[in-house]
């Protein structure tokens, strides 16, 4: 499953440079699958929407900083562990219970992300 930012968090930051997809952003701030991404061409969305790399999509909070489950691989592919679970001092990353995934899928994305 993807990972989310709970309520809890302080707004430190310390997650987003962590991310190898850019899939953190800070509240408040529109997201793109081209961020951060090599990503060429029509993407298919996990709801199946189809999208342009550069498209800008509505922040998912506006307050506080946030994970785009469409980019987020859990690190798989990266990593042993999501780095911004390690990284997050009051532990407000967290699985997604709405997004779940297999590390199948995982790594798939991250073959899409990262051409």
């Amino acid at each position: 499953m993807a990972i989310m930012i709970t309520d809890e968090c302080i707004n430190c930051g310390a997650c987003e440079p962590e991310c190898p997809n850019n899939a953190i952003y800070e509240g408040g701030v529109e997201w793109s699958i081209a961020d951060g991404t090599e990503v060429k061409g029509a993407y298919t969305l996990m709801d199946g929407t189809v999208v342009h790399p550069e498209d800008k999509h509505d922040p998912v909070s506006a307050d506080l900083y946030y994970i785009v489950s469409d980019k987020c691989t859990e690190c798989v592919g990266f990593h042993e562990e999501p780095q911004c679970a390690a990284v997050c001092p009051v532990d407000c990353c967290v699985p997604d219970p709405d997004v779940r995934e297999t590390n199948e899928s995982l790594l798939e994305k991250k073959g899409r992300l990262h051409i």
